[in-house]
């Protein structure tokens, strides 16, 4: 392990967290609140330590996918754990549990929280909690591919790539990583940016749609009003679905429209399948909740936010899903399990993936009936190969054992099985929402601390795709750590990965 690399992206992690930490202290000034000393007390020893790190450069700057895996696990654990401390410090969340909770819930766009009066809560504490969205949205470890020359190549910087970004594969859009960061950047902010001024002639105050709109960008779903989005009129309702769409599709998609590739945007397999997905999920809850609205527009209107709002995997509501029929209750769970789009920044197992399981259950059928037959799997008109069938297969294997592991374990609270299942998915999938007693209208609060750290270690592997938290357990790699560091730098050091 190349100890001296790790310790500098730590330390880069923890000098942005300062800087991060001193947006909330300008909003505490401007609404004149004390909690700003709360947020001064962690952010300038952030700082401190940040800028200490920046002298302090490896001599062989360059890690393998080993290392990638590790510094993110590690990233989002640290970012986690300095981002709940001054929720913690000011006492509005006591308890230093709940205020993990309520980080990681936020860092990882889960929406999950423990508050059950979120409007107590002072105005620079509800933008940390809105802003750590957009932070997890996109992904820090990417935040700072985009800003700073993370390593000599961009084999390296893949690996870190590929470690935090959702989906199955994870590729260049153009020639340098670096650039490639910085263009899904520019495209995750513009689009927020431009949420943010449709909300605003909607009628949103300047606080309410910058919080809204961030919480949308990062698909995360921490609202400002116990009520969510439920309080605002219709025209913001429609504006924060829509966006929750948008939000869910693969930045690729974006990308091939912005440069004028229409052709190839459109032949993207898993954003018609996110697509078709959602209007049909849409017209199935409509129909299905009709008799228990007011009216057809209405019936519409909360179908579509909340179809949106779930395979997105933001999570905010406008109605509590958790009491209408069970059609809905059941397309709204499917839904939950499958997720928005493999490089978006929404959660779930992600559409990509359950395309390539359907295609790869269709090419097994296809040998059963013609054994001398030879098929490739082909997605978006190009073959894909057997090394990512296999791992999406892993991926599923290892998500469902998680998963069950999960619920085991929350079972022993002794509550209701919806409760307990939905709580696992919804924290897995990084939805927020469950049904019951999770449902729309509660909280997390309720749970033991034990399951509290259960939920946190799920919404972290859901977040990260399993492998980068589930190895920080691996002993070999803790042996590695603390074992001195003494391989040469290898020839094309900067090229490993670059054929995935």
């Amino acid at each position: 392990m190349n100890n001296s690399v790790i310790r500098f992206i730590l330390g880069y992690v923890v000098g942005f967290m300062g800087l991060f930490l001193m947006l909330p202290i300008i909003v505490a000034f401007i609404y004149h609140e004390d909690v700003w000393l709360e947020y001064a007390i962690v952010a300038f020893p952030c700082l401190v330590l940040g800028v200490i790190n920046s002298y302090f450069r490896p001599k062989k700057f360059f890690f393998f996918l080993k290392e990638g895996f590790f510094c993110t696990g590690a990233s989002w654990v640290v970012l986690s754990v300095i981002g709940a401390i001054p929720l913690w410090l000011t006492g509005e969340i006591p308890s230093y549990v709940d205020a993990l909770f309520e980080a990681v819930s936020g860092f990882t766009t889960t929406g999950a929280s423990i508050l059950p009066n979120v409007e107590a809560l002072s105005h620079a504490s509800l933008f940390w909690r809105s802003f750590t969205h957009l932070v997890g949205g996109m992904g820090v470890l990417v935040f700072l591919l985009t800003v700073i020359p993370l390593a000599g190549g961009d084999g390296s910087q893949f690996n870190l790539m590929k470690a935090e970004s959702p989906g199955p594969s994870v590729g260049k859009l153009v020639p340098k990583l670096k650039n490639t960061a910085q263009m899904l950047y520019l495209i995750y902010l513009g689009l927020c940016a431009l949420e943010i001024i449709l909300l605003l002639i909607a009628g949103m105050t300047p606080f309410e749609a910058i919080n809204t709109s961030i919480a949308t960008a990062g698909t995360g779903g921490f609202g400002i009003y116990s009520s969510s989005i439920g309080g605002f009129n219709v025209a913001c309702q429609w504006i924060v679905a829509a966006f929750m769409f948008i939000f869910g599709i693969n930045f690729n998609f974006y990308y091939y429209i912005l440069f004028r590739h229409a052709r190839a945007a459109f032949r993207m397999e898993e954003v018609r399948m996110y697509s078709f997905l959602t209007v049909a999920s849409i017209g199935i809850i409509t129909v299905n909740t009709l008799s228990c609205s007011s009216g057809l527009f209405d019936a519409l209107t909360k179908a579509a936010f909340q179809v949106t709002s779930i395979q997105s995997s933001t999570g905010f509501s406008t109605a509590d899903f958790a009491v209408w029929p069970q059609t809905s209750r059941c397309v709204l769970v499917l839904l939950m399990f499958i997720g928005a789009c493999a490089g978006s920044t929404g959660g779930g197992i992600k559409v990509s993936r359950f395309v390539l399981m359907g295609k790869a259950v269709h090419k097994e059928l296809i040998s059963y009936i013609h054994p001398r037959c030879v098929r490739k799997t082909i997605m978006d008109g190009k073959p894909v190969n057997h090394e990512t069938i296999r791992s999406n297969n892993v991926f599923f294997g290892t998500f469902m054992l998680v998963f069950f592991v999960s619920v085991i374990l929350l079972s022993f609270e002794n509550l209701d099985f919806s409760t307990i299942f939905t709580s696992v998915i919804a924290t897995m999938s990084n939805i927020g929402p469950g049904m019951s007693l999770v449902g729309p209208t509660g909280n997390f609060a309720f749970f033991s601390n034990f399951s509290k750290i259960v939920l946190i270690f799920d919404m972290l592997a859901g977040r990260l795709e399993l492998f980068p938290i589930l190895m920080l357990f691996h002993p070999t790699i803790w042996k590695d750590l603390f074992t001195t560091y003494h391989a040469k730098e290898p020839k094309n050091a900067g090229k490993v990965m670059k054929e995935s």
